[in-house]
């Protein structure tokens, strides 16, 4: 069996068509990965709460105190159980509107929304122009990649690499969570396509998770002594981690530069628009994602060259 007859699977078309479908299921985890844990974190905080002596204990409440609030966590606790399911698999999408169910051909990537006009079947309400936007560029990633790699399969990885990142990024931006859940899996499959010799030498990739984790953890830290107050989350270390594990340790220092100097000119621009969310912040996942995508299509070679290393 000889690989080249199958490398047209592998080819800038063909790895777009895909992308288009894994970007619908983006619109998917982007939208309800975010809800899936903070009903988690409500489960578990009411669970916890709803122990009265424990409350006497560890907070020193007094009992009625401690008594009515484990009451109203019980509630919440009896109410999070009555919620319907929600997972990345099911329900089946539904118009957030009217709850309309969407058929398979509305689902079709891109076809789907243009075939609708924008508009939900059932109640015409207007459909975000954010889903049809994430599958084209979800689809144009995985076409650049194939044209940056080649039809091999590590081009694959490499695909997967920037689905995660797409994906942190627009969670991040909606609601400044870098999940774990990403995040971890996508360290390790960093580490683990350099230890089977499919992206860097293994010992480039450890250093750059150590490298990309320590730099922001420091820096962080540095800040709150300095601030008492928190510059970042502790997501922030973790993706730079995980950038690390994939492009290596020379990169680190190019995607945070990057990432700084561009995200200080966003939030600039949105603060000369009174575009700032409440707490006057901007989250740093996308542009450390962003630095990424950067280093990755350019190459370290080129990334060094501008900033004069070579």
């Amino acid at each position: 069996m000889n690989p080249d007859d199958y490398a047209w699977l592998l080819s800038p078309l063909m790895l777009g068509l895909l992308g288009l479908c894994i970007g619908s299921f983006l619109n998917v985890v982007i939208h309800r990965l975010p809800l899936m844990m903070e009903r988690q974190w409500l489960a578990d905080s009411a669970a916890q709460l709803s122990d009265a002596a424990e409350l006497q204990k560890a907070a020193a409440w007094r009992q009625p105190e401690a008594a009515g609030l484990a009451s109203a966590a019980t509630a919440l606790a009896q109410q999070m159980d009555k919620l319907p399911h929600l997972g990345i698999a099911t329900p089946r999408s539904r118009c957030p509107h009217c709850g309309h169910q969407l058929a398979w051909h509305e689902n079709l990537p891109l076809l789907g929304w243009l075939r609708l006009g924008g508009k939900c079947a059932s109640c015409k309400a207007t459909i975000s122009k954010r889903y049809p936007l994430i599958e084209l560029a979800t689809g144009l990633l995985f076409a650049a990649l194939s044209w940056r790699f080649g039809a091999r399969p590590e081009t694959l990885l490499w695909c997967g690499f920037g689905a995660a990142l797409l994906t942190l990024a627009a969670i991040d931006w909606d609601t400044t969570l870098l999940p774990d859940s990403i995040n971890q899996p996508l360290l390790w499959a960093g580490l683990s396509s350099a230890l089977l010799g499919y992206t860097l030498p293994l010992d480039a990739a450890l250093i750059g998770a150590l490298a990309g984790y320590l730099s922001l953890w420091s820096v962080y830290w540095l800040f709150k002594l300095a601030t008492g107050k928190e510059g970042m989350g502790y997501g922030d270390f973790k993706l730079l981690a995980a950038l690390g594990a994939w492009l290596g340790w020379q990169m680190i220092l190019p995607i945070v530069l990057g990432a700084s100097l561009i995200g200080a000119l966003v939030g600039i621009a949105m603060k000369m628009n009174s575009a700032l969310r409440e707490g006057r912040y901007v989250p740093f996942g996308p542009f450390l994602a962003g630095g990424g995508f950067v280093v990755l299509f350019a190459g370290p070679e080129r990334v060094m060259g501008w900033l004069g290393w070579v």
